[in-house]
C-alpha cells in the first residue's frame, strides 16, 4: 500500500468527487485521474480508481435499483463493448489528445446549445431513445471511455435531450458505466496493473469512496428535477473545457 502522505492529499479529493459524480453530479469525476496523477503516474493512477469505482457503482445501482431505463441500456450496452473493444485495439494507434479535445469541443458545443434552447419559452419535446443515434453514441461511450476515459460527457450528450426523470437518468448511468468498469477489468488484469500496492491502496480509500456517493446521492435527491437538468449542463460545459485545456496541453 502507497504510504506516502501527499499521495492521500490529492487522492482523498479525487476520490470525494468520483463518488459525487457517481451520486448523480455527472461530470466531476473527470477531475479526479488528473488530481491523482499529480502524485502517481497516470496509468497507476487509473488501476487505483478502477476498483474504487466498482466499490461506488454498487453504492450508486444499489441507491437506483429501481429507477432506470430499460431501452436505452439494451442500445448503450452492446455498442459501449464494441466501443471498448475499438478503443483497446486502437490505442496505439489513436491519438488521447485528439480524442479528448474532440470530446472537449462536442461537450461545450451542446451543452451550451440546449442551455440556449431550454431557456425559450416553448422548449423542444423530449426526444427519444432511437437505435440508429443510441447505437452512435453508445460506440463513442465506450472508445472515449476505453482510450481518455471521457465516456460521461457522451452519455450525457445522447441522455439528456430525453429529458428523463433525474432518478431514471442517474439509474441509467450507473448501471451503463458499472457494466463499462466491469468491462475494463480484463485489459487491466492484461496489463498487469492489478498490483499488490495498487489494489490495497484501492481498499483504504473504501470508505471515503462509499461515504461519497452515498452524499451524492443524498445531495442529487434534494435537487429538483429541473434545477439537477441545469447544473448537469453547467458542469459539461466545465468539463468540456477542462478536456480542451488536456488536450491543446498534450499536444503542446
Amino acid at each position: 500500500m502507497i504510504t506516502d502522505l501527499s499521495f492521500y492529499v490529492a487522492a482523498v479529493p479525487a476520490v470525494v468527487l468520483m463518488g459525487l459524480s457517481k451520486g448523480g453530479f455527472s461530470g466531476l469525476g473527470l477531475l479526479s485521474l488528473p488530481l491523482m496523477a499529480l502524485v502517481v503516474s497516470p496509468v497507476q493512477s487509473a488501476a487505483i480508481m478502477l476498483p474504487i469505482l466498482i466499490i461506488q457503482d454498487v453504492v450508486t445501482v444499489w441507491a437506483y435499483r429501481r429507477y432506470w431505463d430499460r431501452r436505452n441500456l439494451a442500445i448503450l450496452i452492446p455498442s459501449s463493448i464494441v466501443g471498448i473493444v475499438s478503443g483497446y485495439l486502437l490505442a496505439a494507434r489513436v491519438s488521447d489528445a485528439a480524442v479528448t479535445l474532440a470530446v472537449g469541443v462536442i461537450s461545450i458545443a451542446f451543452a451550451v446549445r440546449r442551455l440556449i434552447v431550454e431557456r425559450r419559452a416553448m422548449p423542444p419535446d423530449p426526444t427519444k431513445a432511437d437505435v440508429p443515434h443510441g447505437l452512435f453514441w453508445g460506440t463513442v461511450i465506450g472508445f472515449t471511455s476505453m482510450v481518455a476515459h471521457a465516456g460521461g460527457p457522451p452519455f450525457q450528450i445522447y441522455v439528456m435531450p430525453q429529458r428523463l426523470p433525474r432518478d431514471i437518468f442517474v439509474g441509467t448511468g450507473a448501471i451503463c458505466f458499472a457494466l463499462i468498469n466491469w468491462i475494463k477489468v480484463p485489459p487491466y488484469l492484461a496489463l498487469g496493473q492489478f498490483t499488490h500496492e495498487n489494489l490495497t491502496t484501492a481498499a483504504a480509500l473504501f470508505p471515503v469512496a462509499v461515504v461519497s456517493t452515498w452524499l451524492g446521492v443524498l445531495l442529487v435527491r434534494r435537487t429538483s428535477g429541473e434545477r439537477f437538468y441545469t447544473l448537469v449542463y453547467l458542469l459539461l460545459v466545465l468539463v468540456g473545457a477542462k478536456l480542451i485545456v488536456d488536450g491543446i496541453r498534450t499536444f503542446l
